[in-house]
């Protein structure tokens, strides 16, 4: 049995702000783009162990997507006991490193 993927409020409001400024309405390449990050977080319902853990805390992982210079960074949590992950900020992979108070 797989995991139930969820996102948080701030990681659909990240989403949206990526589909927004990449104009992926009006574009192919960017909404292909877009719906490749969004398969690729959901794929986490299958083996999510399989990211390593951030730099900011071994609870989280991330996922890369992307290639250099344009990766970005799915972070999430597995919760093994309730057989979820909650997906809870996608930035770009060159920002500084992520506090606490930023994923809510």
């Amino acid at each position: 049995m797989g995991y139930r993927v969820s996102l948080t409020t701030r990681a659909q409001r990240d989403l949206a702000k990526f589909y927004d400024a990449n104009h992926a309405e009006d574009s192919e390449a960017a909404l292909r783009w877009y719906r490749g990050l969004k398969n690729a977080t959901l794929t986490l319902e299958k083996s999510p162990d399989r990211c390593p853990p951030t730099p900011e805390s071994k609870k989280l992982r991330h996922l890369l997507y992307g290639r250099k210079p344009h990766v970005y960074r799915v972070i999430y949590q597995v919760f093994e006991r309730d057989k979820r992950v909650e997906v809870l900020h996608i930035r770009h992979g060159a920002r500084r490193p992520i506090r606490r108070s930023e994923m809510k």
